[in-house]
């Protein structure tokens, strides 16, 4: 493999799992953050609160995974080599 290829590559897969991390990072944390302010306002809908808030944070957590995906194709199944 090319040297610059392999270089680009490398730095390709980590801009991946760095960009991928940021936005569910902050999603998630303004998700718990509201959902806190939720059950702190209205205790008897807690139930409600977290079933929601651990569903979004799956969806938010898989776009992370896509991420990584991405980073280990980029990494070991190089589609430029």
């Amino acid at each position: 493999m090319d040297p610059i290829v392999a270089g680009a590559s490398v730095i390709a897969a980590a801009l991946a799992v760095g960009l991928a991390a940021i936005g569910p990072g902050i999603g998630q944390g303004n998700a718990a953050g509201q959902a806190v302010e939720g059950i702190a306002r209205q205790p008897e809908a807690e139930g409600k609160i977290r079933g929601t808030l651990l569903l979004s944070l799956a969806f938010m957590e898989a776009l992370t995974i896509y991420g990584l995906v991405v980073a280990l194709v980029l990494l070991f199944a190089n589609p430029f080599a």
